[in-house]
């Protein structure tokens, strides 16, 4: 797969079809939309290329919104990579782009960089200064500029449409195992194990930690996960996300005990991938309290 930062791509990618949105979480809705897409490129026998913006065009716009992201940029790359995109453009999002003129993206853009020939967009999508072009300005140009516009159609499950909004709901509210459904596979946090203050390790429960970042935050309290390390070990664990009230701690962690690892992994990169909430982040009276909880959350895992 080719990765483009800007829309200066090779004439071999030009003349394709693309999918544009921002394709936060890869979710499974996302995931028709590449393989229909797929489909129909190879019908068409064209190439096939998603275009996404870094970052979000909504964090851009509220700068206070720090906790929003379900995936990060390295997760979205990968998974392009898994459903076998032939190209990825990641367009920096920033003043100058979201002050383009609509017609302009269309254009200069569609029209004279990467000359598409197929458009795959959600019904909603926007784009363009104050977000004033949509689907029916893209339909009305196509003659033009020689394109076709594809509307995708959101994917239900059970009478329930599937977004990245709903996504982020469910995992608001804690509600991994939903949230996991919507996705199609477990909602994974990757980051470089940070060292601590190794009170777990104290109290014979050593955690790795992780600083969450732009992910959005869970609701706080304990889950049952699973953590990848090295790319392919994948062991059984208890996470903490929360700020220690036990401790008297104010900086929010993401904290794993993972079960029979005894090596330390600091400055490893690993992924934490989140199955079921089990409790609520409570606060101890003592050590003691802690350590039994901490074994009944081990059980509840297992």
């Amino acid at each position: 797969m080719k990765i483009y930062k800007n829309f200066n791509i090779e004439k071999r990618f030009q003349n394709s079809a693309i999918a544009i949105g921002n394709f936060d979480g890869f979710h499974l809705g996302h995931q028709r939309v590449i393989k229909n897409g797929k489909q129909i490129a190879k019908k068409n026998k064209l190439k096939f290329g998603l275009m996404v913006f870094h970052p979000l065009p909504v964090m851009f716009f509220n700068k206070k919104l720090k906790n929003f992201r379900i995936d990060s940029l390295e997760q979205k790359i990968y998974s392009s990579k898994k459903y076998k995109i032939d190209f990825l453009i990641i367009k920096k999002f920033d003043k100058k782009f979201s002050n383009m003129q609509p017609r302009d993206f269309i254009e200069k853009i569609l029209y004279n960089k990467l000359k598409a020939n197929l458009i795959f967009i959600s019904k909603n999508f926007r784009f363009g200064k104050n977000r004033a072009g949509d689907v029916e300005l893209l339909k009305k140009n196509e003659d033009f500029f020689r394109y076709k516009t594809n509307t995708i159609t959101p994917l239900n499950k059970k009478g329930l449409t599937i977004s990245s909004t709903k996504i982020r709901r469910n995992i608001l509210k804690g509600k991994i195992n939903y949230a996991n459904k919507l996705l199609g596979r477990l909602w994974t946090i990757e980051g470089i194990v940070k060292r601590g203050e190794k009170r777990g390790r104290k109290i014979g429960f050593p955690t790795c930690n992780l600083e969450l970042k732009n992910y959005i935050v869970p609701k706080y309290g304990v889950y049952s996960a699973k953590v990848v390390i090295n790319k392919k070990i994948k062991k059984k664990a208890i996470v903490n996300i929360g700020y220690r009230p036990t401790f008297g701690k104010n900086k929010l962690l993401l904290e794993a005990h993972i079960f029979g690892m005894k090596k330390n992994l600091y400055d490893k990169r690993i992924k934490v991938m989140l199955i079921n909430f089990l409790r609520k982040e409570k606060r101890f009276k003592n050590i003691t309290q802690l350590k039994n909880q901490i074994k009944i959350d081990i059980k509840n895992a297992k």
